[in-house]
């Protein structure tokens, strides 16, 4: 029986990307779970946390999670941080397949220093802030995944093409 598929990561790894290009190779249905709460509340992520915080953000994202990891079959990117709560790390590990994409520093700098829907990356060093973010998420991601994925600057298709042969190893 096939499982669900959840990716984490840090921001900029490419969960979302590589994830809606899977979940189409798969016929699966895709989720990212920031999407899903911009959908239901109307709101963008910087304004849910101008308005919440990060707390109330956080708040949202678990019942999300909660959600979309009781559905079957599916490809799911979670947001960078909803590896922090325990409950979130319960449910992605008894709820799927949990495949950590991971990429270099520097990579992920590219990827989203432009993006302004990274209410955690806009400060006056968001380097500074990636590389605290990370201290703290890496082993967290690490302990979940079931599978590490470098995505450095691979292109899409090999990823891809990489995860297929993982479903087909695990019979995801």
């Amino acid at each position: 029986m096939a499982q669900n598929i959840i990716f984490v990561g840090p921001m900029g790894a490419g969960k979302t990307t590589i994830g809606k290009q899977l979940a189409r190779q798969l016929g699966r249905e895709f989720f990212d779970s920031d999407r899903v709460i911009e959908e239901r509340t109307g709101a963008n992520i910087p304004l849910i946390f101008e308005l919440e915080g990060e707390q109330g953000f956080r708040r949202r994202e678990k019942a999300i999670i909660e959600e979309l990891t009781q559905l079957q079959d599916i490809v799911l990117a979670t947001g960078g941080g909803a590896i922090l709560d325990e409950e979130n790390r319960d449910r992605m590990t008894r709820q799927g397949f949990v495949i950590y994409l991971n990429a270099p520093l520097k990579q992920l700098i590219n990827r989203t220093s432009k993006d302004k829907n990274r209410p955690l990356l806009q400060t006056a060093d968001p380097q500074k802030k990636l590389e605290e973010i990370l201290a703290v998420r890496d082993p967290l991601y690490r302990a979940v995944a079931d599978e590490i994925i470098e995505t450095d600057s691979k292109p899409v298709r090999n990823v891809v093409k990489k995860l297929l042969t993982l479903v087909n190893q695990y019979k995801l």
